[in-house]
């Protein structure tokens, strides 16, 4: 387990401000609740077998005490890199996302089960969109009860989206809750 060094510090930070834009510095600057010392300090992100945890420097610390090959996890983690170098977000980030999130989609009932399965969100299924989104842009999916399910890319913008015809790709799939069932062994 270490610190990124800065080529991974920068597509990190670049990914996770696709979705939270300015909340990042919340993120970043965020004063740790948890762990066994009186001041945990500020969470931070480490790296440990190209996967990105989200932790409090008072677990970092302990953790050293756990040798490299015998530790599992520590904290949450939020991403890994492919083995072509790429930087890729996981559900695990679904909560810090959440909390975060700049741009927010709500489908109705009846398109949820569609997203949870893997598919994109169509026009059809869409309840509602946040203001001033546009397309490429990332978005939380949530559920009409305020549930997140997901998140995804923006395929349309606000606007494309009322003019869009209801079978028309409104949300391009990135995550969604369901591959806590469909890739056990790889979380």
């Amino acid at each position: 387990m270490r610190p990124l060094d800065e080529k991974e510090t920068t597509a990190v930070f670049e990914k996770l401000f696709k979705f939270t834009g300015p909340n990042l510095k919340h993120i970043v600057e965020r004063l740790a609740t948890e762990g066994p010392d009186e001041a945990p300090g500020r969470y931070c992100f480490r790296l440990h077998k190209n996967r990105v945890y989200y932790a409090s420097e008072s677990i970092i610390r302990r953790a050293t005490n756990i040798s490299r090959d015998r530790l599992v996890s520590i904290g949450t983690c939020i991403g890994k890199y492919t083995n072509s170098g790429f930087f890729r977000l996981t559900i695990q980030s679904l909560d810090l996302l959440a909390a975060h999130a700049r741009h927010k989609v709500w489908l109705k009932p009846t398109a949820e089960l569609s997203f949870l399965y893997g598919n994109a969100v169509l026009k059809g299924g869409l309840a509602r969109i946040t203001d001033n989104t546009h397309a490429g842009d990332g978005v939380v999916v949530y559920s009409m009860s305020d549930v997140p399910l997901g998140f995804g890319v923006a395929a349309r913008s606000t606007q494309d989206c009322r003019k869009a015809d209801a079978n028309a790709i409104v949300v391009n799939h990135q995550a969604d809750v369901g591959e806590y069932l469909r890739n056990e062994e790889e979380l």
